[in-house]
Formats: structure tokens, C-alpha cells, sequence
């Protein structure tokens, strides 16, 4: 997609095309991306994510097999460093670094933000970067790597469709203040405490 003053010429590929004209919404799907895409965060934008505290990562490796992953924290875990920058944790998980290892090799990625308690979502597409000794991981107490997202497309979606949700709290899990954060019981199954990095928490006797 491209800007709202731009021509919408290349806004969709070949696949796209043939479905909107399966279903006559080709019309609609060019002034869709005249009047709502844009390659910058907005004031609203940037309000709405500092909202968030939860987003869903999509990534794709080298051959552009693609994965999924949810990301969640405190409202406002994912920091709108500046127009088109965003920075987000990558806490502990399950040791498989699906998302960082497909950036190294596929910097491209897609964003969705979802507030399932007044239903609004925002999409943002652009190239990421993930390193684990990036100078603004202080900001986030457990995080063991920043991931960077330089903003190339950003467009909203109709919520009709998001199940109306409350939000009972956070997880338990995301890191306190000092990084600490509860053991997942996964992490104590016999299956896999032998091979638990070195240092983890869940290595040390339970209180």
C-alpha cells in the first residue's frame, strides 16, 4: 500500500487484484488506501499503541515460511520511538527464537494491535532489527533482547469482527521493576530440565 497521496498503482499485487474484482471491491480497496494508509504513526496511532499491552508479531523466514507470535506486557510495552521507529521487548520464553532468528534472516514483519475492550485494531508493516545489546533494553527490566521496527506501512481495520473482551490484569509473568518474573511450570517437567540454559532460574530448587 502507499501513502493517501499516492497513486494506489501499486498498492496491491496480482493475488490481491483478482479477488477484488471477484467480488467488485476494487473501488473500495484503492480509496481504502488513498484515505487510511500511510507510512508514518499518527498522534492516534502512537496514543493507541501506548495503550496496548498486547500485540501480535508476524515474521517469515529466508524462504518466507511465516509464523506468528503473541507479545504482551505492561499497556505501553511497545515504545513509538519517533514517527516511523517502534522498539519492543523480547522476554524469556521457550528458547526457540522463532521471531528473532526469522529477523535475522527476513527483516520483514507485520504488527497487529488489538484492544478487545473497545474494539479498534492497527496494523503496522515494516523491516525489523533485533539485538540483544541494544543501549534502550535498561527500559525494559527482563527483556534479553530490543526488537526495532522501521515503520513502512500503517493502516486500521474495521473491528466489527473482535469478540468485546475485559481485561481482567497483566500476567504474572511479565518481568517486575527488577527483571524478576514467576517460573513457568513447563520449565520444572522432567522432560525438560536437563536441558534448561545455564543459569535459569528454574535450575535452582523452588522456595
Amino acid at each position: 500500500m502507499t501513502s493517501p497521496s499516492d497513486s494506489t498503482d501499486d498498492a496491491y499485487h496480482d493475488g490481491s487484484r483478482r479477488w477484488q474484482d471477484r467480488f467488485d471491491t476494487r473501488r473500495l480497496a484503492d480509496r481504502l488506501a488513498q484515505r487510511l494508509a500511510r507510512t508514518a504513526l499518527n498522534d492516534d496511532d502512537r496514543a493507541f499503541i501506548a495503550r496496548q499491552p498486547l500485540c501480535f508479531l508476524a515474521t517469515a523466514d529466508a524462504a518466507g515460511q511465516p509464523d506468528v507470535s503473541y507479545k504482551g506486557g505492561e499497556p505501553g510495552f511497545v515504545r513509538v520511538l519517533d514517527a516511523t521507529m517502534l522498539a519492543l521487548p523480547s522476554y524469556d520464553g521457550n528458547g526457540q527464537f522463532r521471531s528473532l532468528g526469522n529477523i535475522d534472516v527476513n527483516a520483514r514483519v507485520a504488527l497487529l494491535f488489538i484492544d478487545f475492550e473497545r474494539p479498534q485494531r492497527l496494523r503496522v508493516h515494516g523491516r525489523a532489527s533485533a539485538a540483544a545489546g541494544d543501549p534502550l533494553i535498561g527500559e525494559w527490566p527482563g527483556a534479553q533482547a530490543v526488537i526495532r521496527v522501521a515503520v513502512e506501512l500503517v493502516f486500521p481495520n474495521c473491528p466489527r469482527y473482535i469478540h468485546p473482551t475485559a481485561r481482567q490484569g497483566i500476567s504474572a509473568y511479565v518481568p517486575a521493576a527488577d527483571g524478576s518474573a514467576p517460573v513457568p511450570a513447563w520449565k520444572r517437567f522432567e522432560a525438560f530440565r536437563d536441558v534448561l540454559p545455564c543459569g535459569d532460574p528454574a535450575t535452582r530448587d523452588p522456595d
